[in-house]
């Protein structure tokens, strides 16, 4: 199958069942369908039924086919149809049909055969429809009625404006308005012809329907001209234009200005993008008219391997330029104009990766929505009552660390769901809270970074259970004093659990050592507060974009390394007289009355020479944070550099090299590598 075809049409569904569960979600909140939640529901339906028709996946088209038939009878009737009784079971209806379709979706995605048979969940909605028909006291065919309303209707004979001298007879047709995918269904009708006319006969404006983004506009404005070198042969092609399950209208057209058709078939662009640009001397409002023309335009999908591509050549460019621009061959030579130039290009280049990182930005919205479903599936499995606010929603992060901390998010919504919130409404209100149970999912932009916040309300850590649960899975050790803090982190560990039973949903702990693993494989850290009885917030640092980044460079035993810029506290010089040896810790410094340990980069990467005595060298104090930190001990300070990562070759990852503080590299401008370091890796290695 055609795989542009493909990925248009899962980015369509996708899109499509997004909305679909916000419209679902908001109207179980009102109580509701409202009359405009039925007429969306139901284009909904009509386009995943012909989209799906179109790809040929029959189960998937006759279960949108029978959800709209039962969205066309409740359209028809109005929500009266529907009993206060039966709207819940509507609603799962719904929502279930959701997770069939997103169920099928994975499995194209993933190359997996579709479901074989549907029976059992077709038999579910028959059932609800013969129910509020039942009310009702019987209603009419939905199938009748809709295939009436749905038929393509042949309007008047006009004048071919797209028209061809050889292919003088033409019909003009319009899809379903908002059915979306318009090059697709020109494409799957032009198929559909060929059946009835021979291939010679015929040919079709636009030309270009391969995914043509000027093209799908067009269509929607001026509709799809079939031509055709005679009347008869476009007789004969009416069938398949009346059984086409998209087509809105249609209606004859014949060729007869020549002049017209020369300067419109030379492009199939859309008008918009055919239109000057206003220059001063135009008034206005001719500007302004420009302008709403190319607003239809405004919004284009691209596949994000272009965008991973666009931004390799721009590290490449960023790379190349602080190689000539600090080439040793220009050193000790007065260049003023190669110095002002360079300055430019500097400039340039800095605008060239500030577009091309924002090119990839999206907005964590998609992934904050899917949330709201998990808080409303368990509330109605753990029979609790809570709400989920979202907040930030706008906030903007590089599309595959989205995606990769949608795992994460989701593990700890279900973990303040399942053992944050209190059990009853009653335990709620005997500790003076709201019996209403209140999660907050935050997000919002500090410099490099971006803020994930989950905020529950519940019953909070209890140290003791956790501490008591710790020492007996071997974590935490007999006799040591534990901090709060400390203990918190025992939730962070892997398969740890306060849970005593095994349950569908996980306990506090299980599943938050993903979170750790997945958040801090994109260069993020996790911290959890929490206060007993009042409630506990987990809070994500995650990079705006792994692409390029803000770097500290040191140097240790002729080494470069990279430390990331938002890992550095501080930097400093010590003495040697300042250092603590600790018989169970080694050597540490104290900071602001706290104690942290002392890496020695030139120990714990073994390299053979380096500077040894702490007053020749200088200490960086490094961490996710000031609680969870510690400092590192290396021979100089190069300087601060934005740069390029570059990941490590798979044969290198293959000894395991990450879990050695080593997360990628860098091309320095005098063409050396420089290691970048992985602050969080160095702490897990050494023990800290």
């Amino acid at each position: 199958m055609n795989n542009d075809m493909m990925e248009a049409y899962l980015y369509e569904m996708n899109t499509q069942l997004e909305q679909l569960e916000e419209i679902v979600l908001a109207a179980e909140n009102a109580g509701s369908f409202s009359q405009e939640d039925v007429n969306e529901i139901f284009r909904i339906m009509h386009t995943v039924k012909g989209s799906s028709a179109m790809m040929e996946f029959n189960s998937l088209m006759t279960v949108s086919h029978n959800i709209e038939d039962l969205f066309f009878l409740i359209r028809d009737k109005g929500m009266d149809v529907v009993s206060e009784e039966l709207k819940p079971e509507l609603f799962d209806l719904i929502f279930k049909s959701i997770d069939f379709f997103r169920g099928e979706v994975g499995k194209l995605e993933n190359n997996e055969p579709l479901s074989d048979s549907t029976a059992g969940f077709l038999e579910t909605i028959s059932s609800f429809s013969k129910k509020i028909s039942v009310q009702e006291g019987g209603a009419p065919a939905a199938n009748d009625a809709q295939e009436e309303e749905s038929a393509p209707q042949e309007t008047v004979s006009g004048n071919c404006e797209y028209g061809s001298p050889d292919f003088p007879n033409a019909l003009q047709i319009f899809f379903d308005e908002g059915s979306g995918m318009e090059n697709l269904r020109a494409m799957m009708l032009v198929n559909a012809v060929k059946d009835f006319v021979e291939e010679s006969q015929f040919d079709y404006y636009p030309g270009d329907l391969k995914l043509n983004p000027d093209t799908g506009p067009f269509i929607v404005e001026h509709g799809f001209y079939l031509r055709f070198r005679s009347d008869g042969e476009r007789e004969k092609a009416l069938p398949a234009v009346r059984d086409s399950g998209s087509v809105r209208s249609y209606q004859k057209a014949d060729y007869t200005a020549p002049a017209k058709a020369e300067k419109k078939d030379a492009v199939a662009d859309a008008p918009a993008a055919r239109q000057p640009a206003a220059t001063n001397d135009q008034p206005a409002a001719a500007q302004g008219n420009t302008k709403q023309a190319h607003g239809k335009e405004s919004l284009i999908s691209v596949n994000l391997s272009k965008l991973d591509h666009l931004m390799a050549v721009v590290s490449e460019i960023v790379i190349t330029e602080s190689m000539v621009t600090a080439s040793p061959d220009l050193k000790g030579l007065k260049l003023d104009k190669f110095t002002q130039s360079a300055r430019q290009l500097r400039s340039l280049t800095d605008e060239l990766q500030d577009v091309s990182m924002s090119l990839r930005m999206v907005p964590v919205s998609g992934t904050f929505q899917k949330m709201r479903r998990i808080v409303r599936d368990m509330c109605k499995k753990l029979n609790k009552e809570a709400t989920l606010t979202l907040k930030g929603e706008d906030t903007e992060i590089d599309k595959t660390i989205v995606d990769s901390i949608s795992d994460p998010i989701m593990h700890i919504i279900r973990n303040s769901m399942d053992h944050g919130i209190e059990e009853t409404a009653a335990e709620r209100v005997s500790a003076g809270k709201n019996p209403t149970g209140s999660i907050l999912l935050s997000a919002w932009h500090t410099g490099s970074e971006v803020i994930i916040e989950v905020t529950d309300d519940g019953q909070g850590v209890d140290d003791n259970a956790v501490l008591n649960k710790a020492l007996r899975q071997g974590l935490a050790q007999p006799g040591v004093e534990y901090s709060h803090k400390e203990i918190l982190n025992f939730l962070l560990m892997p398969g740890f659990s306060t849970n005593s039973e095994v349950t569908e949903f996980s306990g506090r702990g299980v599943g938050m050592d993903v979170v750790k693993s997945n958040v801090e494989s994109v260069g993020g850290t996790v911290s959890i507060t929490s206060e007993q009885g009042k409630g506990m917030t987990v809070t994500l640092k995650i990079p705006l974009t792994m692409a390029i980044m803000d770097g500290m460079e040191v140097s240790a035993g002729g080494s470069v390394f990279t430390v990331p810029i938002n890992n550095i506290q501080q930097i400093f010089r010590m003495s040697e007289k300042d250092i603590i040896h600790d018989s169970t810790r080694g050597e540490m410094l104290k900071i602001m009355d706290n104690f942290y340990s002392v890496v020695r980069a030139r120990d714990f990467f073994q390299l053979e020479r380096g500077v040894d005595v702490i007053d020749e060298g200088i200490m960086l104090w490094v961490g996710p944070s000031m609680e969870n930190s510690f400092c590192i001990f290396v021979d100089e300070l190069i300087g601060e550099q934005q740069v390029v990562v570059k990941p490590l070759p798979n044969y290198i990852n293959n000894f395991g090299i990450k879990s050695y503080g080593i997360v990628g590299c860098t091309i320095l401008g005098d063409g050396n590598i420089s290691i970048i370091l992985d602050i969080p890796s160095i702490m897990a290695a050494t023990k800290i």
